[in-house]
Parts: C-alpha cells; structure tokens; sequence
C-alpha cells in the first residue's frame, strides 16, 4: 500500500462532518487549513487533489442555533443552503492562503446516473484540475430528495474517485481506522493494517451508525472502498486530526487501514453502469442464463427472462437478478419494461409478432453489460 499511495498521481480527500465542523460546533477553520496546507502541499509535488467534504448541514445547525440534527427534509435543506456558504468561503480562504485556486461542486446521484450530464461533471472537474484549480464537492442537499441522494459521502467519495479515475481514494475520519470489532465494547478487538477491498469479512467487521452530526459510519467506509476499488482506487481510512496525514501517506507511511484494489480497472462506461444507486427496475433470470453471464462473454437474452420488475425505458440501466433474487449483473436495456414483458420467455423468431417490429435479439448486449 506504501507503494501504491506513493505513487498516486491523481487522489480524492473525504472528510467527514465531525471532522470539518469540530463535532458540530461550526467550520473547523484551523483544521480546514490544515488539510488545505498539506494539499498545496501535494500539488507541488505534482499532484492532482480532489476534496469531497461534509459539513454544510452541520455547519448550517450551528449557524441556525439547531442542537439536534432535523428529520424533515425541508429543514435539512435549509440548513445545507445555510452552511454551504460557510463551507466554500473557509475552504476558498485556505487554499487561496498557499496560493490555491478552488471551485466548488455540488452533485446529486442524478447527475451521474444520466451518461450526458456524468460525461460533464467528469469534464468539468478534469478541466479544474488541468487548471490547477481544487475542486471541494459535497452532495447537493438543498435540492436532494431520497431518489437522487447518494446517502452519505464516503459514497460519494468513491463515486467521484470512479469517475475522475483517481489512483487513490483517502477517508480522514474521526477512527484511527477499521477494527476487528468495536474497541469500545471489545478489549480483544484488533486493528486492521491492510485488507482486500471488498472482502466480505470487512463488512462483518464495520457496522454501526456515525455521530449525531454525521450519517456514514465504518460500514459506509467499507463499502465505499470496496466501490471506488473498481475503478483501481485503493483506500485508506485514517484519523482526520493525525499531523500531516496527507503529507505522510503520500510519501508511503504507513497510517490508518488500507484496503486494496486488486480487481482490474473498469472500463469507463461499464463503470457508468456499475456506479448507479438507484436504478429503475430488474428483470429475473433463470439458472442457464445466470451461469452464462456468470461465466462472462455472453448477453442476456429474452427467453432467458422470467420476471420483470419496475418499470424502465430502452436505455435505462437495469439490475439482472438470479432466481435467489441476488444481482449478478447489470447492463442497458434493449427494450422497455412493458415489451420485455411481451417478449420474456420467447424466441427472437417471435419478437416481430409479439411487438410489431424487429429489434434486437438481446435484451442486453454483452458491450452494455457488468457483472456485480
């Protein structure tokens, strides 16, 4: 893992709400400035740095003199445009301090679940960095409902490492890293150092809710590294306030849990593909064909459909689920939900009778498909 963050050219920083806001006492303006140091820091060693950074919301409470994080959406919202503004104004200071340029970014999951606006949110932020510029994203919770919300922002995090094909993904966090178990409640629990990403065991290991500030926790952080690995980003989870932890880490100390991308690199539209959270239905497969996309290679075909859930345009990515209503695979629909209705179970001799015209013979095409 030293290597491997040693040798990152292009990294994205997440820290995370209790961090920024000081346990929600407001924007961390000394801890901001740390970070920001050391990213200059890294950007004149070469280096290309994305930050992802909560707080808005929790900046927002404290400015709105809220004690208890709100579960209304249109409060959460309020507070999110309040503190946005304090959010981009210290990190706009501090990095311009080491002669830094910023911009800010604001994204929602429908933003990368379209491919047009996913290819400009990927050319924007490839222009900043090409213009020196540090881009600070945070999810856009002043318009977010729960059908566009990634959810918390270690997924984003990841989601933003896929997209700018980052090398490395760092997750500053309030825990020294990931533990066995909870070192709270159990003396025997032990640290992890380094570990595959996407090991099942990790899940097993992290789990729990974040602080009241914030909504991630160690399982968030897990399962992000375990997606940003798809794109070739390894992780590392370590504590936010440990001295020049950037700085460290980028020269090969070794600090907090790494875990490891060890799968090869996706290709970009299949990583599209991969990276959406909500998609707008699925269909069931029997076990012949389960095995075939299985064994890679192969499209899915219509007589191999047996259920079709949701309702989905031609174009729209669509889960394939197993008889065991497991996803084994993801991919673009040839047709919509209603013909893929008509057509499931059926010879593509059959197609033109049942629909009135001759499409494909492939519900999704092998190129359209990524097994998950």
């Amino acid at each position: 893992m030293s290597r491997a963050l040693k040798n990152a050219r292009r990294i994205v920083v997440k820290v995370g709400s209790s961090l920024v806001t000081n346990e929600g006492r407001g924007v961390d303006a000394e801890a901001v400035g740390n970070w920001c140091r050391q990213m200059a820091a890294l950007a004149a060693q070469g280096r290309e740095v994305v930050m992802v950074s909560s707080g808005a919301i929790a900046e927002g409470m404290k400015r709105l003199g809220w004690a208890t994080r709100p579960k209304e959406i249109h409060e959460l919202q309020a507070a999110a445009a309040v503190g946005q503004m304090g959010l981009a104004q210290i990190y706009e200071s501090k990095l311009r301090e080491h002669g830094m340029g910023s911009a800010q970014v604001l994204l929602t999951h429908a933003d990368l679940a379209d491919r047009e606006r996913y290819l400009n949110a990927r050319s924007t932020l490839l222009t900043l960095l090409a213009h020196k510029v540090t881009p600070v994203i945070n999810e856009n919770d002043t318009v977010v409902n729960d059908e566009i919300k990634f959810g918390d922002n270690d997924t984003l995090g990841a989601l933003v490492a896929n997209l700018v094909e980052a090398d490395a993904l760092v997750i500053l966090t309030d825990q020294k890293g990931l533990y066995s178990a909870d070192p709270r409640r159990d003396p025997n629990a032990r640290f992890i150092d380094e570990a595959r990403a996407g090991a099942p065991e990790l899940e097993q290991m992290a789990g729990g809710a974040g602080s009241s500030i914030g909504k991630g926790g160690m399982i968030t952080k897990v399962l992000a590294a375990k997606r940003a690995a798809s794109s070739g980003a390894s992780t590392v989870i370590a504590w936010g306030r440990e001295p020049d932890v950037l700085i460290r880490l980028a020269a090969g100390e070794a600090i907090g849990t790494a875990l490891l991308a060890t799968t090869p690199k996706m290709a970009a539209r299949k990583q599209w593909m991969a990276d959406h959270l909500q998609l707008r239905g699925a269909v069931v497969v029997d076990d012949g064909a389960a095995g075939k996309l299985r064994d890679g290679g192969k499209s899915l075909l219509p007589i191999g459909i047996v259920e079709v859930s949701g309702e989905f345009h031609r174009g729209d990515v669509i889960a394939v689920r197993s008889s065991a209503g497991l996803e084994i695979a993801r991919g673009l629909a040839n047709y919509s939900s209603s013909e893929a209705r008509l057509i499931a179970r059926k010879p593509s001799s059959e197609f033109e009778r049942l629909l009135g015209f001759t499409g494909e013979p492939e519900m999704i095409h092998r190129d359209n498909l990524v097994l998950t």
